[in-house]
């Protein structure tokens, strides 16, 4: 039930036909996990809060910066050198009081994955290197949860929604993030944020979608990213939607899956940056 306080805030999401009081409910009986709370958790992790999920979860084992601060809009300066999940919890915990936030000051790793994620309901890629989303991938899938995924580059950014536990229609599995990447690039081939610089804005744009598409699976509203990858060029303006296909070879739910555990992902390098947060 929803108190008068929570009528109150949240009467614009009451008015609305696709949520109402009941869809309400269900955000605020709602956990959500988010992996990195930097350029793309910022806006993600505030308009999770404003919407009222009942429980965010933040894992993230970074401080604040200075150069943070021109993207990453969930810390303020006097927070330069604090914990990214201290900062964010503050400043989400002022925004609305009436919600929890969990903080886990730690890097995700193939020992700590499963057991993360298994109290959440959802889970929001915003990390910034390949061996972290090849890991939350192969962890969502194996623990069978949805996996919202967002990236972003210096005027470009890409959202999708991963159920590869599921099949389609036809009966085959929907795709996950290694039928779209079946390999990460060699190292030193894709250059990091400090080196190509990004708008801060871009990271904005990209995030609130990725806040979006949380939000519409815990409602059960619309259509949903599975099986289909959101591009976003700012310079253009322009968005353009593509098809993902299930690749029956991919060694996660294909035909004969090789991935059986996250055996695979001990001792990788989870650190190399990318241009994302």
């Amino acid at each position: 039930m929803l108190s008068d306080t929570e009528i109150q805030r949240y009467k614009r999401h009451l008015v609305l036909r696709e949520v109402g009081g009941q869809g309400q409910n269900k955000l605020k009986a709602a956990r959500v996990l988010v992996i990195g709370a930097g350029g793309l958790g910022s806006p993600l992790l505030m308009y999770l809060a404003a919407a009222g999920v009942g429980t965010i979860g933040i894992a993230d084992d970074d401080h604040v910066s200075l150069d943070n601060l021109q993207r990453q809009i969930v810390h303020l300066t006097a927070a330069i050198g604090t914990s990214k999940t201290q900062s964010a919890a503050k400043t989400l915990t002022a925004l609305n009081p009436l919600i929890e936030i969990v903080q886990h000051e730690e890097r995700i790793t193939a020992q700590n994955a499963l057991d993360l994620i298994s109290s959440y309901d959802i889970v929001a890629d915003g990390s910034d290197n390949f061996a972290t989303r090849y890991l939350l991938n192969d962890a969502c899938y194996l623990a069978k949860k949805p996996l919202v995924f967002a990236a972003v580059g210096p005027f470009d950014g890409y959202i999708t929604t991963f159920r590869a536990f599921e099949t389609d229609k036809a009966g085959n599995p929907h795709p996950n993030y290694r039928c779209i990447f079946p390999e990460a690039p060699p190292p030193g081939t894709v250059a990091n944020c400090a080196e190509v610089g990004i708008l801060g804005a871009v990271a904005g744009v990209v995030g609130t979608l990725q806040a979006t598409e949380i939000l519409k699976e815990i409602l059960n509203i619309g259509e949903s990213l599975v099986g289909r990858l959101l591009i976003y060029d700012a310079r253009a303006c322009r968005f353009e939607t593509v098809n993902i296909s299930w690749d029956p070879d991919n060694p996660l739910n294909g035909k004969s899956p090789t991935i059986l555990d996250l055996t695979s992902h001990s001792g990788t390098d989870a650190a190399t940056e990318i241009c994302q947060t």
